[in-house]
């Protein structure tokens, strides 16, 4: 199994990988590209301004790796230059070489087609927020700093406290006894106690969602499982949490009960750190066990026989807690995350 792309928002499709052929959407990477070019031969973006990869990121609402390809694709066409200390700077046009007549020609006007749509501002900095979380919770608690969070991306408290609202409720943060936020370590005790909560109630939300799924979900998901498994061990770590997202989210989803499924959101945190985990412990298994798994479990719902598959899927749930602990501690094994300014470790 390869090591999976980046899986924050957008950008795990878009960060690297062979180029667009005719009539393809433009990558995500080359619509940031076109329109900083078309903002810096225009004069919408005057020269000097300083371009950090932070600040067109939460700009974008997309991570980082489409962000540091198409600034460095703009230093290529001569648009930016490198800062001596950090992020680059645009160049004035009267100062560009003449690469950027033909940058000017293809860039006058963006097309509609090539336009990102704007998201509200918590919207756009929620995803590296997070990933940046998770990177470090297979190594220790953290404090997250609400003042700090909002003085790294240049933003209102305001905005912190929707993105700190929705991680709370993914069950990434938590408050402590003094009302302060923290992200709790991925220890063997908690990932064991959010396992328990899954395997107890994920098979009740199972049996609940079953009348009212879709015609043709179960046989929509079991056909990705199948073509998943014959593209191991070539099979990346964006597949794997997609698999995971359709099962234990996607089709519980059905299930009806809002007040269940909130409950289910808590211990669901463990998928939010399995993006992360995929993508760095790719190599643990030959053959990704929750593929047969997973098959299991639509294999006796698409037989009729739901507590045979409720079983499946605790059972599922219950050998998954096991590697999900071999993962982090390989991780945990690893380098250490650089600091960050708004968390602190415990």
């Amino acid at each position: 199994m390869q090591d999976g792309p980046d899986a924050v928002g957008d950008a795990r499709d878009d960060a690297g990988g062979p180029a667009v052929t005719a009539g393809s959407s433009p990558r995500l990477y080359q619509r940031v590209l076109d329109i900083l070019a078309a903002e810096i031969v225009q004069g919408a973006l005057a020269g000097g301004t300083p371009l950090t990869e932070t600040a067109i990121a939460a700009r974008f609402g997309i991570s980082r790796a489409p962000t540091r390809r198409a600034l460095a694709e703009l230093e290529c066409r001569g648009l930016v230059r490198k800062c001596a200390t950090r992020g680059y700077t645009v160049i004035p046009p009267a100062g560009k070489d003449p690469r950027a007549a033909a940058a000017h020609s293809a860039a006058t006007g963006v097309p509609e087609a090539l336009r990102l749509v704007s998201r509200p501002s918590w919207e756009r900095i929620y995803g590296e927020v997070e990933s940046e979380i998770i990177a470090r919770t297979s190594f220790a608690t953290w404090r997250v700093n609400e003042v700090a969070v909002a003085r790294h991306y240049g933003v209102s408290r305001t905005v912190i406290r929707d993105v700190v609202g929705r991680l709370q409720q993914r069950g990434v943060v938590q408050k402590d006894e003094r009302a302060r936020w923290f992200a709790p370590a991925l220890t063997p005790d908690h990932v064991g106690e959010l396992y328990e909560l899954r395997w107890l109630l994920e098979p009740a939300a199972l049996g609940r969602a079953v009348p009212n799924l879709p015609d043709g979900l179960v046989t929509e998901q079991r056909a990705d499982l199948l073509a998943a498994r014959e593209r191991v061990p070539d099979i990346d770590g964006a597949t794997l949490d997609r698999l995971e997202h359709d099962l234990h989210v996607r089709l519980l989803g059905f299930c009806g009960s809002r007040t269940l499924m909130q409950a289910i959101a808590l211990p669901q945190a463990l998928l939010i750190a399995h993006r992360f985990l995929y993508r760095w412990t790719s190599r643990l298994f030959d053959i990704e066990p929750l593929i047969p798994e997973h098959l299991d479990v639509l294999d006796r719902l698409q037989a009729g026989n739901v507590p045979e598959a409720a079983k499946a899927l605790e059972d599922h749930l219950r050998v998954s807690r096991d590697r999900a602990i071999a993962r982090i501690e390989i991780i945990a094994r690893g380098p250490q995350p650089e600091p960050i300014s708004y968390l602190e470790r415990l």
